[in-house]
């Protein structure tokens, strides 16, 4: 009985420690900025898709909700923080499209599995990246008006940028699923 206590309680730990460490490798890949072509490109998508493919879409999903959360109440976490503001008033700015589309991300890219080939790999990646831009245009549609140039303002200027996350992602992505194991 002690033992299941014991093996219960470092199970908990296990988990917050991984959301803790995935919420702030979030914000350090939403932070750093690299320069890439048309525009700078953060990490942070790539980080969202690592978490489902390492944590899992439980886990994956709590690291991303976790970090939501804390820009929400004005951690400045997110990528242009605080320099455009911070909390409530900055998520519901025209990233937040974006951001909730990191949960779907998250969870789609939790479904790739050890066994998928490559161009199935390539293929979830594709499908969990695009839930975020799907969710991200809707959301900026909505808030600036649809009579604007919402794909080339929203997604046209970081296709290049995903598309080279999804390939390094992709050619890493049986080395990661081992991460799994331990999480």
């Amino acid at each position: 009985m002690e033992l299941t206590k014991n093996l219960t309680q470092l199970k908990i730990i296990k988990f917050l420690l991984a959301i803790i460490i995935g919420s702030i490798a979030l914000t350090i890949s939403a932070k750093i900025k690299i320069p890439f072509y048309p525009v700078p490109m953060t990490m942070q998508t790539f980080v969202v898709l690592f978490l489902g493919i390492s944590f899992g879409y439980k886990t994956g999903m709590a690291t991303i909700g976790l970090y939501l959360l804390e820009g929400i109440v004005g951690l400045p976490v997110f990528s242009n923080s605080p320099e455009k503001g911070v909390g409530l008033l900055y998520f519901t700015g025209p990233t937040m499209g974006y951001l909730i589309g990191f949960l779907t991300a998250c969870f789609l890219a939790s479904l790739i599995k050890f066994e998928d080939n490559f161009l199935v790999i390539l293929c979830k990646l594709l499908m969990a990246t695009s839930t975020i831009y799907i969710l991200g245009l809707l959301w900026l549609g909505t808030l600036i008006g649809w009579d604007k140039p919402i794909f080339e303002l929203g997604a046209e200027p970081f296709l290049l940028a995903e598309m080279f996350k999804i390939a390094i992602l992709a050619l890493l992505v049986k080395q990661i699923l081992k991460i799994r194991k331990f999480i």
